[in-house]
């Protein structure tokens, strides 16, 4: 990577110039983590949350930022941010890839986990002002239910679809 100046440092975001390029990167972070929980009965675990960026909820997959408070391994964060956002806990996981999220926008990097036979093992206990609604859905009723939430005015995560094509690249058959 070039050489890049700081533009502008926020408490959570920094902008850089590298030639003519400008992109954003996180202060305080050490990558995010996406979670595909999976229940034993063939559902799967989703959020829905109000997004500022985009003025409106979105239904995704659990996810967070690894090291914002500090070290930490990216399945710690992953397994704390399932637990957070949603109160289930996986039974086994995998790594399933790493990738940008971004790549024209931010140096982020996305690492997706399979969470495997989750249970609800307490509430949900979102961080601050995060207003989360879980929902487990039957895989065989996803894409009806996706379109349902659609048609209400929710914009959908494409990495719902990533993570279910990776876990079956990595012969795990939602």
């Amino acid at each position: 990577m070039p050489d890049a100046d700081t533009v502008y440092e926020g408490k959570f975001l920094r902008m850089k110039k590298a030639q003519k390029w400008e992109y954003v990167e996180r202060v305080k972070a050490s990558g995010v983590v996406v979670i595909l929980p999976l229940t034993r009965d063939g559902k799967i675990i989703l959020i829905e949350q109000f997004r500022v960026a985009v003025g409106r909820k979105v239904v995704g997959l659990p996810a967070g930022l690894a090291g914002d408070e500090g070290t930490e391994e990216l399945l710690t964060a992953a397994q704390r941010e399932l637990r957070e956002e949603t109160g289930y806990v996986g039974e086994s996981w995998k790594l399933l890839t790493e990738g940008p999220s971004s790549p024209g926008l931010t140096n982020e990097m996305i690492t997706f986990f399979l969470a495997d036979e989750v249970t609800q093992q307490a509430e949900a206990d979102p961080d601050g002002d995060e207003q989360i609604e879980v929902h487990a859905v039957p895989l065989c009723d996803l894409s009806r239910w996706l379109k349902e939430k659609e048609s209400a005015g929710c914009l959908i995560d494409y990495k719902i679809f990533a993570a279910l094509y990776l876990a079956g690249q990595h012969g795990i058959a939602p």
